[in-house]
């Protein structure tokens, strides 16, 4: 039995979704690395590897839960 598109759509949305939800977490315990506290005590930002965990998280987070939802 075929799968159709929309079923092949949600799965690839929840993907998307808990990819999302993998990589700000990933970020979040790279941001407790010592290499990263060291930075953001000296420049007062997070490093730009923890930035984009965080940045590819939420596109990835938000596109997931568009097709998702999508009908």
């Amino acid at each position: 039995m075929a799968m159709s598109s929309e079923t092949t759509t949600k799965i690839m949305g929840l993907a998307l979704v808990v990819l999302g939800i993998g990589l700000a977490i990933w970020g979040y315990q790279l941001s407790d690395s010592v290499g990263s506290q060291i930075t953001e005590a000296v420049t007062g930002a997070d490093t730009d590897k923890v930035m984009t965990y965080y940045i590819a998280g939420a596109i990835s987070f938000v596109i997931g839960l568009f097709l998702f939802a999508k009908k």
